[in-house]
């Protein structure tokens, strides 16, 4: 699955390239977009960001692209693979600019995990 944002002047931090908290937002919301089309109904929760490292910066008015893979499913967690390519203002190449995985856990009405439904097609979904 794959989602694009446009860095605006409102993306930026001080120093004029996107804020790294503005790209997190993103990567969360799109890791669960993807999660909760999988498995319809549930109430899915972010329980980690593995290895956070920002690759290069990203320009005012680059098209940056989410590419959202399902990696693994647990009984009562699924985990995403993120990668994210930045297409800047004048350049006819993507560069790569960050990369994590993204868990979720199913909870009920008291926040207590529980099993998400079975998915026999989960894993051909995600190749």
């Amino acid at each position: 699955m794959d989602n694009y944002a446009l860095v605006r002047p409102e993306h930026l931090n001080h120093h004029g390239f996107l804020f790294g908290g503005v790209l997190l937002k993103w990567v969360d919301e799109y890791a669960w977009l993807a999660a909760s089309l999988d498995f319809p109904g549930c109430t899915l929760v972010t329980v980690a960001m593995d290895n956070i490292q920002f690759k290069q910066r990203v320009l005012n008015g680059s098209i940056l692209r989410f590419h959202i893979t399902a990696l693994r499913l647990g009984d009562t967690s699924v985990t995403y693979t993120v990668e994210v390519v930045s297409d800047e203002p004048g350049s006819s190449e993507e560069k790569r600019v960050f990369s994590t995985t993204v868990t979720f856990v199913r909870v009920d009405s008291e926040g207590r995990k529980v099993s998400l439904p079975a998915k026999p097609s989960f894993k051909s979904r995600s190749s």
